[in-house]
């Protein structure tokens, strides 16, 4: 985390990674395969192993109940075999010794506690066991408690054995075999207990367990280089039609896929070059109509100035002479001034969007105040705004907006924004009718042109730009405008390396910001005034409550 408790920052490693991980379908795909491949074996050698297990210890089981029945019916019939004539002591002893012996020579344990009628457990009633043994841990007491009564069948459980380095056996896992044998010499039943270690067993899980997790290793690697080389058939002809995709959109018009084989692989390939040439044929013909285009709108403004030049003098001479003409001829004088006007202001627009397009528009770069430009633009466009009713007020910022620019430029820029500005304007209201703002900063400078109109709809912000475009078809342009105003103005903007934005409400008004680099060639990052307006909602508030 940043020492401002803000978002946590990411590792470029961890970056990186996550990135190849987003745009690798291979990665993805090899990873998946993986993961699953992974849980499907998990459960499988899970499933193995347990099966292996319950085997080993169910064979371990048979074996032990039928070695320990044997071992206690050998028991009784030589402990019938000695009489009664002999004492306790020695018939304990008699019954003790040899299953201890044959115990360590065949690797279990031997207990004989009892007897089993003093109801004592049996550490405490133990006659004889293998030495080592810990009695108290390596007998449950749920198996002391099943052959705690006379005439209890033989039990056994699962058990964990516990012995010292000097027993014969060793500790661990274990099962443990119960039964009782009666003595002839006085009557009394004794327990005997069987310890057999599972350290075989173990021995052998551990052998199957780490084969087949050597086989599950082995075979994740397998699927791993698998999915890999099925991937890279795929994803090899996908990554080159993005390279030849890109080649495209960068304007290699020419770039086309090698197409091998017959699969569907192949057949996208061909479908994508018949899809490349066709956009490459109807990318030609729209240039070349761009380019006729382009030519026409040249010529036609350079055919049309010589005739115009001749109207605009016999114009004059009618205007000039309008004095001595009826009204309705003088009226006609006037008419065909105002739109010779409008019709060579046209032309002078037409002619200068062809050298846009045409790339033969320069700049004359000089250092340039915009706080001057605006005051020059706002005292030439006055007599319009008291012809439509608007007050225009300039609010100058702290300091000089100074930049490098071509005067002639910017000011045509600030002229058209002000101009629309008056035309879109709300009349009558008790705010100024526009406001122009002025703002700087060590990288830039702006003017920011805010008018109290009818405002713009959603998405008309970007389309404004556009040549020829109006928000209200049916609305007359009060200053005369061609349409192109906007569309100039946006490329002189883009000519300087700057932004020109717009932002609007419905009812709400709208306001075009301008923004210039301080030095030619300068980059910008932000704009000293905000492109939406300090008092939109509060005036969207007040007029809620009217």
């Amino acid at each position: 985390m940043d020492a401002g408790g803000g978002r946590p920052r990411v590792r470029p490693s961890l970056r990186r990674a996550l990135t190849f991980w987003r745009r690798s379908i291979q990665a993805r795909v090899v990873v998946s395969t993986l993961v699953l491949s992974t849980v499907v074996i998990t459960a499988v050698g899970w499933y193995l192993l347990r099966q292996t297990r319950d085997g080993l210890l169910e064979n371990r089981v048979d074996s032990v109940l039928a070695e320990s029945a044997t071992e206690v019916r050998d028991a009784e019939v030589a402990l019938a075999g000695a009489g009664t004539e002999s004492d306790e002591s020695k018939q304990l002893r008699e019954l003790a010794e040899p299953l201890i012996t044959r115990g360590e020579t065949r690797g279990y344990g031997v207990v004989l506690a009892g007897p089993v009628d003093d109801r004592r457990r049996a550490a405490d009633g133990v006659a004889s066991f293998t030495p080592g043994l810990d009695l108290d841990r390596s007998i449950p007491a749920s198996l002391e408690a099943r052959l705690a009564t006379v005439g209890a069948p033989l039990a056994w459980t699962y058990t964990h054995v516990e012995a010292d380095d000097s027993a014969d056996i060793p500790s661990g896992p274990g099962i443990v075999v119960g039964a009782q044998i009666q003595l002839p010499a006085d009557g009394r039943t004794y327990a005997v207990y069987f310890l057999y270690p599972l350290d075989e067993q173990e021995e052998t899980l551990g052998l199957v367990t780490q084969g087949l997790l050597t086989a599950a290793v082995v075979l994740l690697l397998l699927v791993a280089g698998l999915a890999w080389l099925v991937t890279r058939q795929v994803v090899t002809p996908v990554r080159l039609a993005r390279r030849v995709a890109e080649r495209l959109a960068a304007g290699r018009l020419q770039e086309r896929l090698r197409v091998t084989g017959e699969d569907d692989l192949a057949r996208l390939a061909t479908s994508f070059n018949q899809m490349a040439s066709n956009l490459q044929r109807q990318i030609r013909q729209l240039e070349e109509l761009s380019r006729v285009q382009r030519r026409f709108v040249s010529d036609v403004s350079h055919e049309l100035r010589t005739p115009l030049t001749t109207v605009r003098m016999a114009g004059d001479v009618l205007h000039d002479a309008r004095g001595r003409f009826d009204p309705g001829t003088a009226r006609a004088a006037e008419l065909l001034q105002t739109e010779l006007d409008r019709f060579e202001t046209l032309l002078a627009d037409l002619l200068e969007i062809s050298r846009f397009d045409a790339g033969a528009a320069v700049l004359d770069v000089e250092e340039l105040d915009l706080g001057d430009i605006v005051r020059r633009v706002v005292e030439s466009t006055r007599p319009l705004a008291e012809q439509r009713g608007v007050r225009v007020a300039v609010v100058d910022a702290d300091r000089p907006c100074l930049a490098e620019g071509d005067p002639r430029r910017v000011e045509r820029v600030v002229r058209n924004l002000l101009t629309n500005a008056i035309d879109h304007a709300e009349v009558g209201g008790r705010d100024p009718g526009v406001v122009v703002l002025l703002g700087s900063d060590e990288n830039a400078a702006a003017v920011a042109v805010r008018d109290y109109g009818v405002g713009l709809e959603p998405g008309e912000s970007a389309m404004v730009f556009n040549r020829f475009w109006r928000s209200d078809p049916a609305r007359a342009r009060t200053s005369g405008g061609t349409g192109l105003g906007l569309s100039i103005a946006l490329e002189d903007t883009h000519l300087h390396g700057g932004w020109l934005q717009a932002w609007g409400r419905p009812r709400r008004g709208a306001q075009f910001r301008l923004t210039l680099p301080r030095h030619a060639g300068g980059s910008l990052r932000r704009s000293p005034l905000p492109l939406e307006p300090a008092d939109a909602e509060s005036r969207h508030a007040d007029e809620v409550l009217r």
